[in-house]
C-alpha cells in the first residue's frame, strides 16, 4: 500500500500545468500509435497489418517471435502462399500455408486448404466445426515481409505479465510515467 500512497502523493504534489502537459504527451503518444495502424491497415487492406508468430508449426521459414507484415490484394490465392486466417471461435490468428486451392470458375468460389510447415497434418482440425476448407473472407492477409525474433517481447508481456509490470515499476522510477497507469 505504501507504493500506492507514495505516487498518489508525488501526483498531487505536481503542478496542474505539468500533469496536463504530461496527458497531452500521452495523447499523442496514442493518437499518433492509432493514425499509424489506420494508416497501414488502409495501405496494406488487411485488419492486421502487422502479426506475430506464437508457435513453431511454421518452422523452419519462421519461427516463434518473427514479426509478419501482412499485405491483402485482390490476386487469386494460389498455393504455396503463406497466409494469416480467423477460425470462428477461436481468438487467435493462425499463421500457416495454403496447400491446396480448388475454383469454381462459373461461381467463382474458392475453397482452400492450409498446413504449417512443421505439421504432419493439414488444418481441417483447426477449422471450425464441420468446416474442411478456408473461405477468402477468413484470410486476415498474405505474409508479404518479416522481422525474425522482434515479437518476442509480445510473447513474454503475454505470458509472463509480471514482466510487463516490472517494465512499468522500473520506467515509473525513472519518473517518466505516473500517470500511463
Amino acid at each position: 500500500m505504501g507504493w500506492i500512497a507514495e505516487h498518489v502523493e508525488s501526483i498531487k504534489s505536481m503542478k496542474i500545468r505539468d500533469t496536463l502537459s504530461q496527458l497531452i504527451t500521452l495523447g499523442m503518444i496514442v493518437s499518433t500509435a492509432l493514425i499509424i495502424w489506420k494508416a497501414l491497415m488502409c495501405l496494406t487492406g488487411s485488419e492486421s497489418p502487422v502479426v506475430v508468430v506464437l508457435s513453431g508449426s511454421m518452422e523452419p521459414g519462421f519461427k516463434r517471435g518473427d514479426i509478419l507484415f501482412l499485405h491483402m490484394s485482390e490476386a487469386p490465392f494460389r498455393a504455396g502462399e503463406i497466409v494469416v486466417y480467423n477460425v470462428e471461435g477461436k481468438p487467435i490468428p493462425i499463421v500457416h500455408r495454403v496447400i491446396e486451392v480448388h475454383e469454381q470458375e462459373n461461381s467463382g468460389k474458392v475453397d482452400m486448404l492450409t498446413k504449417g510447415d512443421a505439421n504432419h497434418a493439414d488444418d481441417r482440425s483447426l477449422y471450425a466445426y464441420g468446416q474442411n476448407w478456408l473461405k477468402p473472407q477468413q484470410i486476415m492477409g498474405r505474409a508479404v515481409g518479416f522481422v525474425p525474433y522482434a515479437g518476442w517481447v509480445t510473447i513474454i508481456m503475454t505470458e509472463k505479465p509480471i514482466i510487463k509490470y516490472m517494465l512499468v515499476g522500473a520506467l515509473d522510477s525513472a519518473g517518466e510515467t505516473y500517470l500511463l497507469f
